[in-house]
């Protein structure tokens, strides 16, 4: 196992000392540390989860929604620890610190505006390596974190396994299923309406050597097999497997969206009883016996009670069922554990989460009010990369220049990436209306 507490600027010393178990959690420790420090896990507490900041106190942030992403991982870790056909793969199950370093990381890499923001970054970088949210992450753990000036975060090499989702590239993966048009960010174009460069699930190219090390413990055939590729007939092509530990923090985040959303869209009255009625309870009642159709009418009361802490009760009693549907699976087609072994779901709690997510996806998110919010983000940001790109030595920060008269367009997404709404929104109102702005304010 002590090939996983190495750190890429690790010298040859550091990876031949002794690693017993006590100093291996002290190191997913180490790493946990690092991420909750470093600014850009700061700054989600002021990026979009689901609804735009400004609008309530009560929701989640990204932040917030981290945080209780890797509560819900340390809750799956001490469940699958404590089941009696776990025995034999103990030694593989993550620890609470590094199940909570690989949760708190997940989303740092996205950008504001949430969704919407991510594909008005791709848009702008869609002929210059593409932008991603998960490909994000990797770059700011490996590259751009700072603590350490060549390796970002610097964190072990499993902590930064554990966050990859998508183990291929972006030019892999993308296939846009409009021609392609060679637009450079710079230059004039209409872009009222970029849904169609939504990016493909993906790393950046840039990032090969870093995904490299990852895998180096793996042999050839499990790390051929772990980056092969659906092929669909449109469409960007994805990626099929998910490294142990990352398969145990995506059903930690699917649990906390599915469930914590929908807290937030009931306090705010964004769903009524009767959508949910007839898009989940119908759903729920006609699926095989379970906890959550047994006690179904509790459920409704206590979900659309005038009473906060009964939404919180029926909420809660949401995660407790989930968690202890989940198991370990095995995939007999890799070798290495740590690819082998899976984190799932029961196939009827699982039919039930992607009701509950489903729901607050059409009702909420797809609904012409936030759609009108995840728009207005996506043009404060299209706007600010053509700004910038049209004018970097004029306007860009002397580090971010410095940055793109090396890595060009990349250094731009960096740069706006690394905002918050509240900070981009500023920016936007400061570049654009005679009035906003300071030569003292800082970008």
């Amino acid at each position: 196992m002590r090939v996983w507490l190495e750190r890429r600027s690790s010298s040859e010393s550091d990876q031949q000392r002794e690693f017993n178990s006590t100093r291996s959690d002290s190191e997913y420790q180490r790493d946990r540390a690092r991420i909750i420090h470093c600014a850009s896990f700061r700054s989600l507490q002021s990026k979009t989860q689901v609804l735009g900041l400004g609008e309530s106190d009560f929701y989640r942030t990204r932040l917030t929604h981290s945080l209780e992403v890797a509560q819900i991982g340390s809750g799956i870790c001490e469940r699958l620890r404590g089941l009696p056909e776990n025995e034999a793969h103990l030694a593989y199950i993550p620890s609470f610190s590094l199940i909570e370093a690989i949760c708190l990381a997940h989303d740092i890499g996205h950008p504001p505006f949430g969704h919407g923001g991510e594909v008005a970054m791709n848009t702008m970088m869609r002929d210059h390596g593409g932008f991603e949210g998960n490909g994000q992450t990797l770059r700011i753990i490996a590259r751009l974190g700072e603590f350490s000036a060549n390796c970002g975060l610097d964190l072990t090499r499993r902590t930064m396994l554990g966050t990859v989702k998508y183990p291929a590239f972006y030019s892999t993966t993308a296939r846009y299923n409009k021609p392609e048009h060679n637009i450079d960010p710079s230059t004039e174009f209409d872009y009222l309406n970029i849904d169609q460069w939504s990016p493909p699930k993906c790393i950046y190219d840039t990032e090969a050597d870093v995904l490299d090390w990852m895998l180096d413990p793996f042999c050839h055939a499990d790390r051929d097999l772990f980056s092969s590729l659906t092929n669909p007939e449109i469409g960007h092509r994805r990626t099929q497997f998910k490294p142990f530990d990352t398969s145990i923090m995506e059903l930690a985040d699917d649990i906390a969206y599915g469930v914590h959303d929908l807290e937030d869209a009931l306090e705010l009255g964004l769903v009524n009883q009767d959508s949910w009625m007839e898009s989940v309870v119908s759903v729920i009642k006609n699926m095989d016996d379970n906890d959550v159709k047994s006690s179904l009418d509790e459920y409704n009361r206590l979900l659309f009670s005038q009473s906060a802490n009964d939404r919180k009760h029926a909420i809660s009693k949401l995660v407790g069922f989930f968690i202890p549907q989940i198991k370990l699976v095995e995939l007999d087609a890799f070798e290495h554990p740590m690819l082998r072994l899976q984190a799932q779901m029961e196939p009827n709690a699982y039919k039930i989460l992607l009701l509950l997510k489903d729901f607050v996806m059409k009702q909420v998110i797809l609904s012409p009010e936030l759609q009108m919010l995840q728009y207005k983000g996506q043009q404060v940001m299209v706007k600010l990369f053509r700004i910038f790109a049209a004018n970097p030595s004029r306007l860009l920060p002397v580090a971010v220049l410095q940055n793109y008269e090396q890595e060009g367009y990349r250094a731009i997404a960096d740069y706006l990436c690394n905002m918050t709404d509240v900070s981009a929104g500023k920016l936007y109102h400061k570049l654009q209306s005679p009035t906003s702005g300071s030569i003292f304010d800082r970008n």
